[in-house]
Parts: C-alpha cells; sequence; structure tokens
C-alpha cells in the first residue's frame, strides 16, 4: 500500500491550529515573576512581561529576607546564607530584641489573574525547586514558562530554575546579576551598568575592587543593553490612564508642568539644598506655566517635603499630591506637557523619557559613578536638559522617546525563535 504523505501548512499561517505550529511544547503561555519586594525592580519586571503579551497570565513570587534587629547588618550577605545564619541565631538565642521576628506573611493581593488561568498560583515565597517542578509538571499541558527577575536576591533562585529545568523554561534577569552570563537565556541591563569597563570608571574603582564590581566581563550575545530602566508607561497604558484622568487634568490650563521628586541615594546625595534650588528655579518658571502638579516618591525626605509645601502649598497654580487616594502619576505622564524630575531616579526619568515630551532634570551634577554615564547618555542624547528656572515652559520640544521596554521584548522573541519557541498571540 502506497503511503499517503499529508501537505504541512507553513509555519505562521494565521488561524492555524497549534498542531501545525509545533504545538504546545513550543508556545509560552504564561509566565513567572521574580521579586524582592522592591517596586522598582518589580515594576520593571511586569513592565517586560506587559510588552510580551503576558500582563494577565503571569504570577507574583518575591525572595524575602529576615528583617528588623541585626537582620539590618547582614543584608549584605547572599539571601540564602542571611536565612540560614537567622536560624542559627534563634536556635542560640530565641526571639530576642537583637533578632527579628521573621515568620512568612502573606504577601498582598495581586491582580486576580495572577496565573490562576494558567495554572500557577500565589504562594508566600519563591522556591526554585517549587517553581521548577511547576514548570516541568506542567509543560505538556502549558508549554515551557518564561521567568523574569529582577534584584539581587532574585539572582541565585533564577539561575538555580535555569540549571533545575533547562527543556522547560526561559530565564531573564533585569539588572546585570555580577555572576556568570550564561546562567540565564537572557539578561537585560542598562549600558551603565557595564560602566567599571570604561577608562573612566576604571580609574574611579580601585584594581583590587574591580573583580568584586559588575561586570568583569564585556556583554555577550546574551545581554539586552538598554539607556534606562524598563517600566509600564507604554502607549496603551498612557491612552488608559488619559482616559481615567481626563476630568481632573484636561481642563488645567497648560502647559502643565509635572514636577516628581525622588530622594536622596548613596550615588546622588542631596537634602534640604537641593529643596532651595529647585524652589526658587520653579518660581521663576511659574509665569509661563500654566498648572504645576508635584508629587513626591516614598524616598523623599521629611525636609524636602516641607521646603516644597511651604512654598507652594497655598500657590493657585499649583497642587501637590499629599499620597492620598489614587496616584496619580500614570495620568501626569498622560497629560503633562512637561516634566522636571529630580535626577537620583532611573525609573522616574526612563518613563517620563519614553513621552517623547521635554524632560527637565535636576541635580545631575551631584551624581557620581555609574550614575553620572546614566545622565551623560541621556544628555548626549537629547532627550533631557539641566533645569535652571530660565526656560519657558511654552516653548516645547521633542526627540525620539526611549523604548527601552519594547526593544527588549523584541530581543526575547527574536531569542526564544532561535529556540524554536513562539510566545502566544
Amino acid at each position: 500500500m502506497r503511503m499517503i504523505k499529508l501537505p504541512e501548512p507553513p509555519s505562521g499561517t494565521p488561524g492555524m491550529p497549534e498542531i501545525f505550529e509545533g504545538g504546545v511544547y513550543t508556545v509560552i503561555r504564561r509566565a513567572v515573576v521574580i521579586g524582592n519586594g522592591f517596586a522598582g525592580a518589580e515594576n520593571q519586571c511586569l513592565g517586560l512581561v506587559r510588552a510580551l503579551g503576558l500582563s494577565d497570565r503571569h504570577s507574583l513570587y518575591r525572595v524575602t529576607r529576615p528583617t528588623g534587629g541585626i537582620n539590618e547588618w547582614l543584608r549584605w550577605l547572599p539571601v540564602s546564607l542571611h536565612k540560614k545564619l537567622d536560624y542559627i541565631l534563634r536556635q542560640l538565642w530565641g526571639d530576642s530584641r537583637v533578632l527579628s521576628s521573621f515568620r512568612k506573611k502573606q504577601l498582598a493581593p495581586f491582580p486576580a489573574e495572577n496565573g490562576m488561568k494558567a495554572g500557577l498560583s500565589s504562594v508566600l515565597e519563591a522556591d526554585a525547586r517549587h517553581i521548577a517542578n511547576m514548570a516541568q509538571e506542567t509543560f505538556e499541558k502549558e508549554g515551557p514558562l518564561l521567568v523574569v527577575a529582577s534584584g539581587r536576591d532574585t539572582v541565585s533562585l533564577a539561575s538555580s530554575i535555569k540549571k533545575l529545568a533547562p527543556s522547560n523554561v526561559f530565564v531573564v534577569q533585569i539588572q546585570h546579576p555580577r555572576v556568570k552570563l550564561n546562567r540565564f537565556d537572557m539578561v537585560v541591563t542598562p549600558h551603565h551598568d557595564y560602566y567599571p569597563l570604561t577608562p573612566a570608571g576604571q580609574q574611579q574603582i580601585p584594581r583590587f575592587l574591580r573583580r568584586w564590581i559588575t561586570p568583569y566581563e564585556p556583554p555577550n550575545k546574551n545581554v539586552v543593553l538598554t539607556v534606562g530602566a524598563l517600566h509600564q508607561a507604554d502607549s496603551t497604558a498612557l491612552r488608559l490612564a488619559a482616559s481615567a484622568w481626563h476630568d481632573e487634568l484636561a481642563p488645567l490650563p497648560k502647559p502643565l508642568l509635572v514636577v516628581n521628586i525622588g530622594g536622596p541615594t548613596r550615588h546622588c546625595k542631596y537634602g534640604a539644598d537641593l529643596a532651595n534650588q529647585l524652589a526658587g528655579s520653579l518660581y521663576k518658571v511659574l509665569a509661563t506655566c500654566g498648572s504645576l502638579r508635584i508629587s513626591f516618591s516614598r524616598r523623599t525626605p521629611q525636609k524636602v517635603c516641607e521646603i516644597i509645601l511651604k512654598e507652594f502649598g497655598g500657590h493657585p497654580k499649583a497642587y501637590i499630591w499629599d499620597g492620598e487616594g489614587a496616584n496619580p502619576h500614570m495620568g501626569h505622564l498622560a497629560w503633562a506637557d512637561a516634566f522636571v524630575i529630580t535626577a537620583d531616579s532611573v525609573s522616574m526619568l526612563s518613563e517620563a523619557c519614553s513621552t517623547g515630551k521635554p524632560v527637565y532634570v535636576i541635580g545631575a551634577e551631584r551624581c557620581t559613578w555609574k550614575f553620572s554615564s546614566f545622565h551623560n547618555t541621556l544628555k548626549d542624547r537629547g532627550v533631557v536638559r539641566p533645569f535652571t528656572g530660565n526656560e519657558d515652559m511654552a516653548d516645547s520640544w521633542s526627540y525620539p522617546p526611549l523604548s527601552d521596554t519594547a526593544e527588549a521584548a523584541y530581543r526575547i522573541r527574536e531569542a526564544l525563535a532561535e529556540q524554536g519557541w513562539t510566545l502566544k498571540r
């Protein structure tokens, strides 16, 4: 009997059943986000997952540390060693005041779609073996698992998942992991993380410290270099925010100037001096500014808040968000005509610079090391200008917006295709 061979439909045909395209075994339809409890790190993961089309098909896991007491002095240790040491100390001294009461707590509620549709569930704490086993056990039904992690405490856990389930996961580590890059399928990190390899970086960093500072090898093909931080403020999110905040922000006199104030960091130190400088410069631009909206971050020192509140708390053109009610941040990104942002926040600057609107920075001269490199890159690209108070807010200017999140998502899709995998559309 002559065998009859059915024709094979071309790959990628719209509407073609998955069985003709390699089946469920090649389609990534769910993701795991591994965070460290810090909004800046987790927001980058969520932004990337969103750009990959999995915003309603992911689950959040967190790496947690013992807190309080002596544990605050032990945060420099690897998280696994920190927990072991905490256990030993408790066996010796029990719940003394020197130690904290480290107990597992239920994580804050995450969206209702927290993986429930994809066979995932929210857990108290990230565990590499648990996630790897889940990826292997659900592979035949759900396909490969995308793992996206960010933050120093997530590095060992993410690399362990890759080691335990290499054929079932695609692991993306955001920010330079300070370990061998081949432990991950993809690393997404800003250019300024490679500052130690530049001539300027090598002049600032003693030779005996260089091997301990990320990175110690040039980027390879599985590294995606970005300008700034990844985020969730894409065009769709901004359109939704524009609609949600229309009634409050649309009627405001134009131009609308949004001021985002962060807080000092180790490599960008400031205090009341910068607050006074900012207040003086803002007063100078009020003549050409229709409305002024000011927001503080959780890191903003009380003294800085008090200075700004004293100067603008009762000004008819100004509104200062007090932290109560809905956060207007996304609405500000959508409706602002221009931004003034303190130099300490890579995240806030990255979001604002993705809008293509004028972005003014105050305090960049106070930043050192790789953060100075970041600001130099923004300046060289023409996406930011220093805020001096001599600006005419009616004079608008533009630039090619930063698109780090979309570009990282594109590179990941390419890497998946090379591996024979694709993302569910």
